[in-house]
């Protein structure tokens, strides 16, 4: 079956006024480290259909294709659609279709990779589209999720000096005006709080990493692209345990079996 929720996304996920391609380029490194991270969590393994949820452009869809047989890139933006059809010419095994990330149009089951990069940070609330994401991936499949981390290090710090605990619920980082007019909303959430909610629908981590740990003007203004890189690197891993990069990506994996479909279970 497929989703059964209809359209309901608000006008603002398509943003006519952010060409997406053109945010991103003055920010090489942060691209570059992010691409560094899903070439290091796919690494070794290959899939039959890969879903690049809320992929703009397709800026991480060409990356998938090297470990996919076939990817559909799913956006909710028509502008961003758009922008897609002369970055993906190329690559015909990538597909974009315009869909929300809250009504997949998939059957069950039919995909055994997802992606969910720079998305969450749109969704204060993230469960629904955590349940669809489960509902499209076969058993065993591997969800790869990006988190705009509310805990990173220099955060635990400013918080630390105001004497209060970095909190586990999503934090809207938008302006009151911003608020009040109804912008589209940019959250951070606790990378613990999003894993405990992805287990809950049934997938369970097996690697995290700390992105984008450099991501600072004076660092990428100063050290050339190449040793940015090569230390970036050298602590995406170490630094994951505590949280410590403004990105978090995790690699998440579908049980074989729901517990309600084991033998014996009732």
């Amino acid at each position: 079956m497929t989703s059964t929720v209809t359209r309901s996304w608000p006008a603002y996920y398509d943003d006519q006024d952010l060409n997406y391609r053109d945010y991103w380029t003055s920010r090489d490194y942060e691209h570059d480290a992010e691409v560094m991270a899903v070439r290091r969590l796919l690494r070794g393994r290959t899939f039959e259909h890969a879903v690049d949820i809320g992929g703009g452009y397709g800026r991480l869809s060409v990356v998938l294709a090297d470990f996919a047989g076939r990817v559909t890139l799913v956006d909710s933006s028509r502008q961003q659609l758009d922008l897609s059809a002369a970055y993906l010419r190329g690559h015909p095994r990538i597909t974009p279709r315009l869909m929300d990330a809250s009504a997949l149009q998939f059957e069950d089951q039919s995909a055994d990779l997802a992606c969910l990069v720079r998305v969450l940070h749109h969704l204060p609330d993230p469960a629904t589209e955590m349940r669809e994401l489960h509902r499209i991936l076969r058993p065993g499949g591997y969800a790869l999720i990006e988190v705009a981390n509310l805990a990173h290090a220099v955060n635990r710090v400013r918080y630390l000096l105001r004497g209060r605990p970095v909190p586990l619920s999503a934090v809207d980082l938008r302006s009151p005006a911003l608020k009040a007019s109804g912008g589209i909303p940019f959250v951070n959430h606790h990378p613990a709080t999003v894993i405990g909610q992805l287990q809950a629908t049934g997938l369970r981590l097996e690697q995290m990493l700390s992105v984008s740990n450099l991501r600072h003007r004076a660092l990428t203004q100063l050290l050339p692209r190449h040793a940015l890189l090569a230390v970036e690197r050298a602590l995406q891993d170490r630094l994951a345990p505590v949280y410590f990069g403004p990105s978090m990506f995790l690699l998440l994996r579908k049980g074989q079996k729901a517990d309600w479909e084991r033998p014996g279970r009732f």
